[in-house]
This record gives structure tokens, C-alpha cells and sequence, in this order.
């Protein structure tokens, strides 16, 4: 883990010199973002109300919180009702050979980035990546889908929203409270108010106090899948016959993902975690564990390793869940949104 994130979310002793150094800079970032801001609002810069209801699925914070696994449960459940979804997202780490750019079933992480080519590969629906949102929009309506969800965009002011989910990670929440590059935060605590639910991915109570309706988001794992072969296994299964595994994560909180497995009942032999987004090559990886060693990753990592994947790598994707009445409450505000 960096320095720097020591610093915002476990009060590193490093904070006693780095904050006091970077608080003008956090100073200048809100300015800045809060002009931007005020002239969207203000109508002073255009931003563009499109022809079907857009969710978004976005935080005010750097670092993964589980907005992708919300993705996917939403975009499934509303599939389910015959709804026709579509996803845009920034494609972060991707160089697509044009934009917007429409996931295929040959599309890769190095194009389209990780968490678009996991949401394409698990739920098969429409999705673009693309920095211009709007023209990612405009391209899913073209294709006939009747809601677009944004997989991030909370803070992407040019394309207008229906609806806002806002998901917080429950261990890490705000950190120590500061916009960056002091802190963590990309707006201010105080956005929490003006979303329409706040996700809260854990059990844990939410610190800062807000006016919005709160919902506890679980992620909840069943099988493991071989990133070469791509065979099945139970977890309870897997977990008899390999309790002791090495792992790897490189997503916003890689002890997040190790604590989870040692919770599952795996023995960690050894772990690395990596920067969100990395990119791997083959060599970085066979390192970690030996052919008769098992090595673990997230499903958002083994995206991006299947071309030179090994037998003895696997992965565990998560599922998300909510209580009856949360689940119910959620999906129905959607659906509304579209009759």
C-alpha cells in the first residue's frame, strides 16, 4: 500500500508532515471543482438531459468501494423484469482503437479496461466505454436500451441523472475527511445529502451524519473458477481440498480481499496486492506461487490474465446482496424511473 493512502484511511504518522504540505493543494482542488461545478449547475456550461433515465452507480471518494458488484446485481435483477440496460464507463487503464467504444466478446482489459470487460463478460449486456459519457449514452439508446447505468460518473456533471447511488466502503468510509491530495475525497462529505440512497458495502454504521436513506450492501462468494480452464468449484469443496493458498489483488483495497479469504476459511500462505488497475504480465504472476501452489486473485484481476493464465490460478467472484425489503425498495425507485 502507498504512503499516501496510510496517510488518508489508517493515520499514518506520515500525516503530521504530509497534510500540512498538501492542504493548499486540497484547497485549490475544491475551488476548482466547485467553479466547475457551480457552472454546470448554473447552466453556464451545457450539460445534456438524454431520452431515457440514467442511473449512477459512483462514489465521492478515490479507490474501489464495490460499485462494480452493485453494477452487476442491478443490471441482473433489472434484465430479469425484461428490462433492456445498458453500461457506460470511463474504461480506466484501456486503450480502445476508437471512442466510444462497444464491448464484444473479444474485447479486452487492455482495451476497454477491467471493469467494463468483467461487467460485459458476467451480464451481457451493451456496454461502452468512453471519457465522453454522453456519447457512451447516446450510442447504448441507439442500440435500443432503455436505462443506461453509469458505472462511476458521480462527479461527470455534463450528462445529467435520474437517479444517484452512492456507495461508501464501510471499513475505509471517508478516511481522515480531506479532498485530495490531502485526503481521499473528490467532493465533500456533505454530497452525501444530495444523492438519492447511500450503499454502504459492509455492515458497518456509516461515521458521517447525512439525511440520506441507507442501505448495507454484502458481498457474498459460492464457487471459485480456474482462470485458464475455466472450471467450477464450490467453495466449501475448494476449500477442503486446497486450505492453504497465496493470493493477489489489485483492486482499491487489496487487504480487504485477503481478510475476506482468511474469513472464508482459507490458511494464507502468502499475499501481494498490487495499485487498482494493474496490469500483469505472466511473469509478474508465476512468481507468486509455484505450479503446486493455488494463487487466488479477484475476478476483476483475472480479467486481465486469461491470455496467460496457469492451471493452478483461480479466481473468486462476489455477488452482492441486500435485505428483502432494501432490495425491493432500490429496484422498485429504478423501475419508476422508467414507466
Amino acid at each position: 500500500m502507498r504512503l499516501i493512502e496510510r496517510v488518508w484511511f489508517y493515520r499514518h504518522p506520515a500525516k503530521y508532515l504530509l497534510v500540512p504540505l498538501l492542504l493548499p493543494l486540497s484547497l485549490l482542488f475544491w475551488l476548482l471543482s466547485s467553479l466547475r461545478k457551480a457552472l454546470f449547475l448554473l447552466g453556464i456550461k451545457a450539460s445534456v438531459k438524454l431520452s431515457c433515465p440514467v442511473v449512477i452507480v459512483g462514489n465521492i471518494g478515490v479507490g474501489g468501494n464495490g460499485k462494480t458488484p452493485l453494477v452487476l446485481f442491478l443490471v441482473e435483477q433489472l434484465t430479469k423484469q425484461g428490462i433492456k440496460v445498458g453500461v457506460i464507463s470511463r474504461g480506466y487503464g484501456g486503450q480502445a482503437p476508437y471512442y466510444p467504444y462497444l464491448l464484444d466478446s473479444k474485447t479486452s482489459a487492455e482495451q476497454a479496461g477491467d471493469e467494463p470487460v468483467l461487467i460485459y463478460q458476467r451480464t451481457k449486456v451493451p456496454v461502452v466505454v468512453a471519457s465522453d459519457r454522453v456519447a457512451a449514452a447516446k450510442q447504448l439508446i441507439e442500440l435500443g436500451c432503455q436505462l443506461i447505468m453509469s458505472d462511476d460518473g458521480m462527479q461527470h456533471y455534463r450528462l445529467q441523472r435520474d437517479y444517484e447511488l452512492l456507495v461508501v466502503d464501510g471499513k475505509r468510509q471517508f478516511g481522515n475527511g480531506l479532498l485530495l491530495p490531502a485526503g481521499p475525497l473528490r467532493e465533500s462529505c456533505n454530497r452525501l445529502n444530495s444523492v438519492n440512497r447511500i450503499i454502504i458495502n459492509g455492515e458497518q454504521p456509516l461515521s458521517y451524519p447525512n439525511k440520506t436513506a441507507q442501505h448495507h450492501m454484502l458481498l457474498t462468494a459460492e464457487r471459485l473458477i480456474n482462470v485458464k480452464t475455466g472450471e467450477q468449484l464450490v467453495l466449501a469443496d475448494f476449500i477442503q481440498q486446497f486450505p492453504q493458498v497465496n493470493a493477489m489483488a489489485g483492486i482499491g483495497d487489496p487487504a480487504r480481499f485477503f481478510n475476506y479469504l482468511v474469513e472464508l476459511g482459507f490458511i494464507l500462505d502468502k499475499s501481494q496486492g498490487f495499485i487498482d488497475h494493474q496490469a500483469y504480465n505472466k511473469s509478474m504472476l508465476t512468481a507468486l506461487a509455484q505450479q503446486n501452489e493455488i494463487l487466488l486473485m479477484t475476478e476483476k484481476d483475472a480479467v486481465k490474465c486469461t491470455e496467460f493464465a496457469q492451471k493452478n490460478w483461480w479466481y473468486l467472484p462476489v455477488d452482492a446482496s441486500f435485505s428483502a425489503s432494501d432490495k425491493r425498495t432500490i429496484l422498485t425507485d429504478i423501475v419508476r424511473l422508467i414507466a
